[in-house]
């Protein structure tokens, strides 16, 4: 039964504790629905207190009636909820349409989370999402990062996203919807291949469920499970290392740590500076440990998002350029 999974993941990573108070995100997508009910039926056995959080990325010319439809079902279970509208075509202009769509409905969320006192965020992501992710990211070219895929739980700015469903299988939230007689709103450009994750759905995926592994997408999830582990275990040591400057790194000290831990420190001052890694690539790592080994000192290594690292005698200095 579904609900005794998201029971079992709760426990097991110590998503929710007793009183806490959630911030839902709620697209209208079966996911999101399905994670709401859930955590309705959950809220008197755990005491939670839920609000509804919806974004309208105004992507589709009927887009307004996802709005409506999660108004209805915040009426209908009788919780509060907070809506906004951002036009992301237009801040598409100046790069990828999903990638401002999801930091875009990051930052909704985190405001939604401030304004409430709220310290935990739940998302419905589920294993077929956690499955598409790591083999974009396989594709794409991904060290342990970017193969631990999506945590169950990760702390990020200060509040803990929570993803109850990680372990459920789509087809099974589809059943339960079913089962309840929960009819959610269903977003036409998710049947459509113009996206690189919908490719991955409904041309690789299946082609290597039928050709090589029928459990290819649990194979890909447990992947991503155990290099999350790994890296958050592989984080903290790092984190340890790290000096108190929070632009200058000891030379000395820096060429002592293993590899492994010297790209990791590298990626954890990129993050604290410019807020996440995601334009950092591997050539970026490569650069910068030639600029250490071999490049003489006042040489420099130019980083995504206007940040540049520079080589003196005795440290690595981070500056805006």
């Amino acid at each position: 039964m579904i609900l005794d999974k998201i029971r079992n993941a709760i426990k097991k990573h110590r998503l929710l504790a007793k009183g806490d108070k959630v911030v839902v995100g709620v697209s209208g997508g079966p996911d999101s629905v399905a994670l709401l009910y859930l955590l309705n039926s959950l809220s008197n056995e755990l005491k939670l207190t839920l609000h509804v959080a919806h974004l309208d990325h105004m992507l589709r010319s009927n887009s307004s009636k996802d709005r409506e439809f999660v108004q209805g079902l915040a009426r209908r279970l009788k919780l509060p909820l907070t809506y906004a509208e951002i036009n992301v075509k237009e801040l598409a202009k100046r790069g990828s349409v999903e990638e401002i769509a999801r930091k875009a409905r990051l930052r909704f969320l985190f405001k939604v989370a401030k304004d409430i006192k709220a310290e935990k965020i739940a998302l419905g992501h589920n294993l077929d999402d956690q499955a598409e992710t790591v083999l974009m990211r396989i594709l794409r070219g991904a060290g342990l990062f970017g193969l631990s895929g999506m945590l169950p739980q990760r702390e990020f700015r200060g509040f803990k996203i929570i993803r109850p469903l990680l372990e459920v299988r789509r087809q099974e939230i589809e059943r339960y919807l079913r089962q309840k007689n929960i009819k959610p709103r269903l977003d036409p450009s998710n049947l459509q291949d113009i996206y690189f994750r919908n490719k991955i759905r409904h041309d690789l995926l299946p082609f290597l469920e039928k050709k090589y592994n029928r459990n290819i997408k649990e194979v890909l999830a447990n992947l991503a499970l155990c290099a999350g582990c790994d890296y958050d275990y592989l984080s903290a040591l790092a984190e340890k290392k790290m000096g108190s400057s929070a632009k200058r790194i000891n030379l000395k000290k820096f060429m002592k740590l293993p590899l492994s831990l010297q790209r990791l420190v590298l990626r954890l001052y990129i993050q604290r500076l410019n807020g996440d890694t995601r334009r950092l690539t591997f050539q970026h790592i490569r650069e910068i440990q030639d600029l250490v080994s071999n490049r003489p000192p006042n040489s420099v290594v130019d980083l995504p998002r206007g940040l540049s690292l520079l080589k003196r005698q005795s440290c690595l200095i981070f500056y805006q350029r």
